[in-house]
């Protein structure tokens, strides 16, 4: 039960609590990624790991990555 009295950061611990206890250590944790929007900019960073690279040489790569050494 919400005291009224209760600081914005005794919420938030409280929070924290009670999804740990409902849905355990993990399954808190995902949650919590579900509202964090991250930072920077994806597309423009993503032009720059994969560069002038074709779908096919991405899916080339793909698959040679998931092949034991």
């Amino acid at each position: 039960m919400l005291n009224p009295s209760m600081t914005p950061n005794q919420i938030r611990q409280a929070g924290i609590q009670a999804l740990a206890k409902t849905l355990g250590p993990v399954g808190m944790v995902r949650f919590i990624q579900q509202f964090d929007m991250g930072k920077g900019d994806y597309t423009r960073e993503r032009d720059q790991w994969l560069g002038d690279l074709t779908i096919e040489q991405i899916i080339k790569g793909a698959g040679e990555a998931g092949r034991p050494t």
